[in-house]
């Protein structure tokens, strides 16, 4: 490990928690010193383990942040600050979904003596965020990167060619051994790096060109939970399949 990496390791704490229905990866990020913490993607029927776990450490969760609207799962942000008060929920200005910090890029969250920078990687959704610490050893990619693979853009203002330009311009633009934690895994992985994707990636190290056929002729099936609510703190988010601007479809907003 790197000077940089050993003194990270020393001083914070990281924890991915999983949820087998959507394989959908949750992250706990926290100051050992202040106690400080942030949490990435959480799923509502996970949010009471997570609440559980932050209690157990001594934790203060100041965000629970989302890298984008989810329609494979139900987030559990509204849930959270409701089990953990003075938890903010965050999520991008750009996804057209409300919480109490709306975000950016070039937006940091703090906690204790680390921040997470905010890099928009939209081409998924419009709203896709990475969250990238602010030593840049870790990055937190959502569906923008996945391990050998990427997410879907086929529907929920999915383009091919935002999403390529994205990955290529925000994410392997980081160091090569800056760790890669993305929000899905559906082959038991867990982590990779940026030279990894940038080498290996089987779809990102095709041209533009042929990665947006590939990704044109995937044809894949919708999400299961997609039609179902979503509280993003505060308001409730009802995802469907076509228009509007929450993966492809706020249909309405229901305050909670």
């Amino acid at each position: 490990l790197t000077e940089s990496l050993l003194s990270i390791v020393a001083m914070s704490l990281t924890r991915g928690l999983f949820e087998p229905k959507s394989c959908t990866y949750t992250y706990l990020l926290a100051d050992v010193k202040s106690k400080e913490a942030i949490v990435i993607d959480p799923v509502l029927e996970m949010a009471k383990r997570d609440a559980a776990l932050v209690r157990e450490l001594g934790l203060s969760l100041l965000y629970a942040a989302n890298t984008h609207c989810h329609a494979d799962h139900i987030t559990g942000t509204g849930l959270l600050k409701k089990l953990l008060p003075g938890c903010r929920s965050v999520i991008s200005r750009d996804s057209g979904a409300s919480a109490d910090v709306l975000i950016q890029e070039g937006h940091s969250l703090k906690f204790g003596a680390f921040a997470l920078e905010t890099r928009s990687s939209p081409g998924h959704t419009d709203g896709c965020l990475t969250y990238v610490l602010n030593d840049k050893t870790m990055a937190f990619t959502g569906d923008a990167l996945l391990i050998r693979g990427c997410g879907r853009t086929d529907f929920q203002q999915g383009s091919p060619e935002t999403l390529y330009r994205s990955v290529h311009q925000k994410i392997f633009t980081l160091p090569g051994d800056c760790l890669i934690y993305p929000a899905h895994d559906y082959t038991g992985q867990t982590v990779s790096t940026v030279e990894e994707e940038r080498t290996l990636n089987p779809r990102l190290t095709l041209s533009m060109e042929a990665f947006v056929r590939v990704m044109n002729n995937l044809d894949l099936p919708k999400p299961q939970q997609i039609g179902e609510t979503g509280d993003y703190g505060g308001w409730v988010t009802f995802l469907g399949r076509r228009g509007g601007a929450c993966h492809g479809a706020l249909m309405g907003w229901v305050r909670s």
